[in-house]
């Protein structure tokens, strides 16, 4: 039977299950080891929570083509499998909360970060009195470290300068609304989700609606406003909540901070209300060369080091797993 992924604000429960659910997945160490992903320094194994961290990180560093540039478009970012993959990532980490919490009905919550764009985007926000507020290390709430607590919330992979992986201990950092360049003082406005939802890129196909050639960070289409690189000049939705967030949720290794996840459901959340607009569509197709475009087409297999078996096909359906209490 499907869960209801619901507002963060408004359903208590499954707040509540989410940090739990967090924190035990942080404890839970799995059958990996930073050795077996080429992590320097001792072989000590990783948690299942952060399996994601390492998981975003090395998709970020595996480019699209192969023998390309991950700099310009990687297995899940810069291009039309930007949605898929997340959505992706997104389901295994929910079985994995289900799982932990013992509950087959958990679904993960998603942040509405628009609303808070609406406002001002106020660093004091309500969420951020669940969540733990700003800070190098973050002062408070669940995912506040403390050195003398070894279960406490605790950053233990991070990326470096170039992208690699490298382990670390400390407390999870955030710098909310810095400016330019090394962050962004606005979060997205309703405005501008409908903006997105709103444009029709030209094109002869259904699909082009969704992205269009060459299918990178100057293409149009409702991908490239999602996440957040069209229109040019400033960044826009998903680059932008990332930039406002600030600290841990800017290198590769964004999902350390459990708001990633919440922003990105948020996103898996406009997609869906696109898609129920302008049907279950996706480009490039199987006829685009792979020479270019192998790791984003219809039917090529998702970019994981844990395995999904998954394809942007099998996942533009999701409405047996789950649905969202509202959709913009």
């Amino acid at each position: 039977m499907a869960v209801v992924r619901k507002n963060i604000l408004s359903d208590q429960v499954s707040r509540d299950d989410f940090i739990r659910g967090v924190g035990l997945l942080k404890r839970e160490a799995s059958s990996f080891s930073t050795g077996q992903f080429g992590i320097p320094g001792p072989s000590v194994p990783v948690s299942t929570y952060d399996l994601f961290v390492v998981w975003h990180g090395l998709t970020m560093m595996t480019p699209i083509p192969p023998g390309g540039d991950p700099l310009r478009r990687n297995a899940a970012h810069r291009g039309p499998i930007f949605l898929p993959w997340h959505r992706v990532m997104l389901a295994v980490l929910e079985a994995n909360l289900q799982r932990v919490l013992g509950n087959p009905g958990f679904a993960l919550p998603y942040w509405d970060w628009a609303a808070d764009g609406d406002l001002g985007s106020p660093v004091n926000a309500q969420i951020w009195t669940y969540l733990g507020t700003t800070g190098t290390p973050v002062p408070n709430g669940p995912f506040h470290h403390d050195p003398a607590d070894p279960g406490s919330f605790t950053v233990r992979i991070e990326s470096d300068p170039s992208g690699m992986l490298v382990q670390t201990e400390r407390g999870l950092k955030r710098d909310f609304g810095r400016p330019s360049p090394v962050g962004w003082p606005m979060l997205p406005t309703s405005a501008e989700v409908k903006d997105a939802l709103d444009f029709a890129a030209a094109g002869p196909h259904p699909e082009d609606r969704y992205d269009t050639v060459p299918f990178n960070v100057t293409s149009e289409g409702f991908r490239n406003r999602v996440e957040g690189f069209r229109p040019s000049g400033q960044p826009h939705l998903h680059n932008q909540v990332h930039l406002w967030v600030g600290g841990d949720m800017t290198p590769a290794t964004s999902p350390n901070d459990p708001v990633f996840f919440l922003n990105h459901c948020n996103e898996d959340r406009i997609w869906e209300g696109w898609m129920n607009r302008y049907g279950r569509v996706y480009a490039p197709d199987m006829s685009f060369p792979a020479s270019i475009y192998e790791g984003e087409r219809i039917d090529d297999p998702i970019v994981s080091p844990l395995g999904s078996g998954a394809t942007p096909r099998t996942v533009m359906d999701i409405s047996a797993a789950y649905t969202y209490d509202v959709l913009p």
